[in-house]
């Protein structure tokens, strides 16, 4: 069976956007930072207007910051582990090899 070629439409993905992991981001996107959350206030509505109540919005905030950095500090104890179990398989590798070599000559 053919395929009919098809143009891209204008509200198709750029080339490179998709990830493997099924996640889609901008170029320009770069994650939040707890701190940033923290930083990040809002306008107030204009006169007449309604608007969120301020204290409801840094409330918020500060959760989402709470819990940013309950991840990230989750990824970084991730991190260390990983880097410590790799060094362990490293030295384990290089005493097997030392004791393989040993052995011949």
């Amino acid at each position: 069976m053919r395929v009919p070629f098809r143009r891209p439409g204008r509200n198709q993905r750029p080339e490179g956007a998709h990830r493997p992991d099924g996640a889609y981001r901008s170029s320009a996107y770069l994650p939040l930072l707890p701190w940033q959350v923290r930083q990040r206030r809002f306008r107030p509505a204009r006169f007449g207007r309604r608007g969120l109540d301020p204290d409801e919005v840094q409330a918020f905030l500060d959760r989402v910051a709470g819990d940013l950095d309950a991840v990230y500090q989750a990824l970084r104890e991730s991190r260390l582990e990983t880097a410590r179990i790799k060094d362990a398989l490293r030295r384990w590798q290089s005493e097997q090899a030392r004791r393989i070599n040993a052995g011949r000559w």
